[in-house]
């Protein structure tokens, strides 16, 4: 699992959702969605988004 900090885009993987992290407490993670929603997810749940080349 790559290494997840403050200003990342990540995937949330059960439903494809993109967002941003805002803070970091151990393993979770304060996400804003895209829908500007925000939630609190488990490190396992999310995969980073990389920039493409």
């Amino acid at each position: 699992m790559a290494l997840l900090n403050v200003g990342d885009q990540v995937v949330y993987v059960p439903d494809g959702s993109k967002g941003i992290i805002l803070e970091v407490q151990e393993n979770l993670y304060h996400i804003v969605w895209e829908d500007h929603f925000s939630s609190w997810e488990r490190g396992e749940s999310l995969l980073k988004q990389e920039a493409p080349p």
